[in-house]
């Protein structure tokens, strides 16, 4: 599965980067991007899984930047 997430408060492209290498180590993720410029996160990973990594790769997210959400809908 694949989905797209907006972001909402990304400061900065070494942040998103940052994040985006913290999301690709997680287990179950099959690939990851975190763009800066669109502020959106998007994922590919197990089916199966999917709901439990996009809310592991939201904790990434707020260890690299705080004040940054991600939009679940």
């Amino acid at each position: 599965m694949k989905k797209t997430f907006k972001l909402q408060d990304l400061d900065c492209a070494n942040c998103a980067a940052k994040m985006e290498a913290a999301i690709k180590k997680l287990d179950g993720v099959k690939s990851a991007t975190v763009s800066f410029m669109t502020q959106k996160m998007t994922i590919e990973a197990d089916d199966a899984e999917f709901d439990a990594i996009v809310k592991r790769a939201a904790e990434c997210i707020k260890k690299v930047e705080p004040d940054c959400t991600v939009i679940l809908k």
